[in-house]
């Protein structure tokens, strides 16, 4: 979510592309702000980053208080710097534009996927746990990244439960199912979503990225198996040994399956359907088809409440703990993020001009390099959505050209907004759903830095071979 879900700011990336209509525009002028607006954001990264690590028990009870005060922090100045009514405006658009759409597609996809489960004699050997990583990057392309991971996490989690060393496996979860699986098609990944929005044809993704994106995800299932078969002779030499117990395979809360494809479907009708009508609130526009896929998901979350047994939810371990973090944490990154993401929207003109530079040659051609690099890093970090829009817009937002001669540059984009949303946990929504999953069921992830050791040691040499490979 995606920002990723920790995460995302790119969070924001999930809403922006789930909902398309509602603009982001504050009305603030990202050329007047200084670098000091993005210090509010880069606060909550950090308290992100640093609390679990230095104060796990201050931040277990008080990240919601912590995400309020950044908040805070950002808004008043807002308010007292730019006017009232302009700071009014930015932060009351982006929590009705792109937090609140965000909250209920994330939520609804959490509370759905939730309530299926799959049984069977799952053990976590490297064959299986392969298989569940391979599995999870294709159907991220059909019901999103954030769809794949919460179907497949908890059946991952419980083949490992007996298992000693696992960690790898969920990090490897989440760059593979949670972000580089959903390259392939405009359902996979937001920014790829708005981009189908822009004019990119919907095909268009899955004929282009389909070789780096075997390529991707064939060298990180390669590095997977061979850790994670040095780490299971391990655990077999420590004493671990499958069940004995065997269960037949079987799904309960089929159902659910239903309400899934319900939440896909509304998700393509937003994309495809144009009503021409309009709904204004406090400033904020809504198309009706908006309107009616928030419906749609909420209708498709309830009905799942109702109609799933308890016994399943329990069997699952489901807890509204995950999803209330999200909530709590990306409230605060939506309203940090305002003036950061304005800022990069200027473009030439605002304070990462200096950057944005960079994605030229001097002969006026398009560095591909730089543009696959910097969509990437911002959109580990900020909200890959609106990173998307700035690039694709700065390569001329021409559908047409970027598809036909300057294929590259759009491959390039689109390959940094999607793969690089691994690097870290608040790269992408369903990154920080996986995490605060796990931490719950008693599998202690990473600290923010920690998984970052991991991403940027085996995933930017990936990246750099996709660059060398696929984009110069």
């Amino acid at each position: 979510m995606t920002l990723t879900t920790m995460i995302r700011s790119a969070a924001v990336a999930a809403a922006a592309a789930i909902a398309p209509a509602a603009a982001f525009a504050s009305g603030l002028d990202g050329s007047q702000l200084g670098i000091a607006w993005a210090v509010p954001f880069a606060g909550i990264l950090l308290s992100i980053a640093l609390f679990p690590l230095f104060l796990p028990h201050f931040w277990h009870h008080h990240f919601g208080k912590v995400a309020v005060f950044w908040a805070v922090c950002c808004a008043v100045p807002l308010w007292l710097v730019t006017g009232a009514q302009s700071a009014f405006d930015a932060i009351v658009h982006i929590l009705l534009a792109d937090y609140v759409p965000f909250i209920i597609f994330v939520g609804s996809l959490f509370i759905v996927a939730g309530g299926i489960h799959v049984r069977g004699s799952f053990v976590g050997r490297p064959v299986v746990n392969t298989g569940f990583l391979a599995l999870g990057a294709v159907l991220a392309n059909f019901m999103g990244t954030t769809g794949a991971a919460m179907l497949l996490i908890r059946p991952l989690i419980g083949a490992n439960e007996n298992r000693k060393r696992k960690i790898h496996t969920f990090i490897f979860f989440i760059f593979l199912v949670a972000n580089v699986g959903g390259a392939l098609t405009p359902l996979g990944d937001p920014p790829l979503f708005l981009g189908f929005l822009k004019g990119v044809s919907f095909f268009w993704t899955a004929q282009h990225l389909i070789t780096p994106w075997l390529v991707t995800a064939g060298i990180l299932l390669a590095i997977y198996f061979v850790i994670d078969s040095i780490m299971y002779r391990k655990d077999v030499a420590d004493g671990f040994k499958a069940p004995d117990e065997q269960k037949a395979f079987g799904i309960d809360g089929g159902l659910n399956i239903l309400f899934l494809a319900v939440i896909i479907g509304a998700v393509l009708m937003a994309g495809f359907w144009r009503s021409g009508v309009e709904v204004h609130v406090l400033g904020v526009h809504f198309t009706l088809e908006g309107i009616v896929r928030d419906v749609l998901f909420i209708c498709a979350a309830s009905a799942s409440l109702v109609l799933t047994t308890k016994a399943t939810r329990e069997a699952n371990h489901f807890s509204w703990d995950p999803i209330l973090e999200v909530a709590k944490l990306f409230f605060g990154i939506f309203i940090c993020i305002v003036p950061v993401l304005e800022m990069l929207r200027a473009g030439m003109h605002g304070a990462f001009a200096p950057v944005v530079s960079l994605v030229t040659f001097e002969d006026g051609t398009f560095n591909n390099t730089v543009f696959f690099w910097l969509t990437g890093i911002l959109s580990a970090f900020l909200d890959n959505a609106p990173t998307y829009l700035a690039f694709f817009n700065l390569a001329g937002g021409d559908p047409v050209q970027l598809m036909g001669e300057g294929y590259k540059t759009l491959m390039a984009i689109s390959m940094g907004s999607v793969f690089m949303g691994a690097v870290t946990y608040i790269g992408n929504a369903p990154n920080f759903m996986t995490v605060a999953i796990c931490n719950e069921r008693g599998i202690k992830m990473p600290t923010f830095f920690g998984y970052m050791l991991w991403s940027v040691t085996i995933l930017f040499p990936t990246f750099f071979l996709m660059d060398l490979l696929f984009l110069v």
